[in-house]
């Protein structure tokens, strides 16, 4: 994965941390948001890039009637399996750095201020560390994430531990932030927070068009 010559951001967090929300904020502010999850669901969907790659490393049982890939069924089977778990990320990961690349240079998606991408596993992935100028990291209290989860998906409460249990811990995730927003559930100041960040990201990407400017590049 390439840098990209455009100022650009990682958005991450664990489960139910508000990624999603935080995006959303910072699009009605102008910045241009590539999503992975939505890509990986594009990628999944009927017809997607990864599916011949997962029929034949899974079986055609792991596909929905429609041709699309069963989410329930392959969450379930990763999570139970490790290995399966890193084949499927050998699929998807590759593919979505490259349709996230294609995204960011594209118009309406690369038209903002300034790129965000949301990554839920930028940490675990690795590789987004080198292609973003920095790394924005939501934080809430771990007990407020299963909460979330279960009230969103109707998932157990040992379902989003085991789904936590997957992703990068809390300290790792801080470990690697340039900026932080803890989104504990106060939207007032997590929007005044999401504005803050939003000014200062313009200024940096001003700032790094310039320099790039007078490199003539």
């Amino acid at each position: 994965m390439m840098p990209n010559a455009r100022f650009s951001v990682g958005l991450t967090g664990g489960i139910g941390s508000g990624k999603t929300l935080v995006a959303e904020l910072l699009a009605s502010h102008g910045a241009s948001v590539i999503d992975t999850d939505q890509i990986a669901h594009q990628l999944t969907a009927p017809g997607g890039l990864a599916l011949p790659s997962i029929s034949a490393t899974f079986g055609d049982a792991f596909l929905t009637a429609e041709g699309a890939l069963d989410r329930r069924k392959m969450r379930e089977h990763v999570f139970a399996d490790p290995e399966a778990r890193k084949q499927l990320e050998a699929i998807l990961h590759p593919l979505i750095s490259q349709e996230a690349e294609s995204a960011a240079l594209q118009s309406p998606a690369a038209s903002g201020s300034y790129l965000v991408f949301v990554v839920p596993l930028l940490v675990e992935s690795g590789r987004w560390l080198e292609r973003v100028d920095r790394v924005l990291v939501i934080d809430c209290p771990e007990s407020m994430q299963i909460e979330r989860v279960i009230r969103r998906n109707q998932f157990s409460a040992a379902q989003v531990e085991a789904i936590m249990a997957t992703q990068a811990t809390r300290d790792a995730r801080l470990a690697v932030a340039d900026d932080v927003i803890v989104n504990d559930g106060q939207r007032d100041e997590l929007t005044a927070a999401v504005a803050r960040l939003h000014d200062g990201y313009r200024v940096l990407a001003a700032k790094k068009e310039a320099e790039l400017g007078h490199q003539g590049l």
